[in-house]
Parts: structure tokens; sequence; C-alpha cells
């Protein structure tokens, strides 16, 4: 049961940081490690959530991820680029930004981001629920 959960979470974490790799790759050019575990991170509790709180609406979820992701952001950007001056992005040329790591705009970016997420986290409860009920049916 617990290799199972463990399969379950880390392909969950790569798939998180191999999408938003991806996207990162697509929308400006580059990415970074640190975002792809910042990625395989979010998508991770995004998972989790999402089984525990299935009854809710996916406008409050996408806010929830949102949140999620720019708090994710905030203190990854404080790390890597504050810190270790890493350079990673800087968003201080942004409206509403705060020590350039997080601004509104991407705020909401990740909301509009965190609804195909938490669709993509429905799915992938959905395959493992099957292959888990595969498994019982075959030990028959």
């Amino acid at each position: 049961m617990k290799t199972r959960k463990m399969l379950e979470y880390t392909a969950v974490f790569t798939a998180g940081a191999v999408l938003y790799s991806a996207i990162e790759v697509l929308w400006r050019g580059y990415t970074h490690p640190s975002m792809a575990a910042t990625g395989g991170a979010c998508l991770v509790a995004m998972y989790a959530y999402d089984k525990t709180h299935e009854k809710c609406p996916l406008p409050a979820k996408a806010l929830y991820g949102a949140c999620l992701i720019t708090s994710a952001e905030f203190v990854v950007g404080c790390a890597v680029n504050l810190l270790l001056g890493q350079r990673v992005w800087d968003y201080s040329g942004f409206r509403f930004n705060l020590l350039g790591q997080i601004c509104l705009l991407y705020s909401f970016l990740w909301y509009l981001l965190s609804i195909p997420a938490f669709l993509l986290c429905r799915f992938a409860r959905r395959l493992f629920r099957a292959g888990s009920c595969e498994k019982k049916f075959n030990m028959i």
C-alpha cells in the first residue's frame, strides 16, 4: 500500500515537474531546475487537495491553486533569486509586484493554469483508482 502511494505521488510530482518546465520553455524559452521542483511540488499539493476536496467547485480549486503557486513562487524566488542571486525571473517591471518575485498578472495566469492542472489531477486520480481496482479483481 505504501509503495503504491509513493508511486502515485512520484508520478504526479514528475508530471508537474515536466509539464511546468515545458510550459516555461514554451513561454519564455528557458527554465531552471528550481522551477521543475516547484512545479512538481505544486502539482502534488494540488493533487492532495483535489483528493480531499472532491466536491469543491473547479473555480474555487483554481483559486486555491493560484494562491498555492503564487506562494511557492514567492518563497522559491526569494531563495533562488534574492538570496542565491540566480536571477531566474524578475517581475519588478510589472505593476503590483512584490520584491520582483510575484505579481498580480502572473497570479491571474496561475489561476487559469490551475484549471487544467486540477482536471489533470482528477484524471490521474481516476487512473490510479482504476489501477487499484484491476489489482483487486486480478487477485480474486
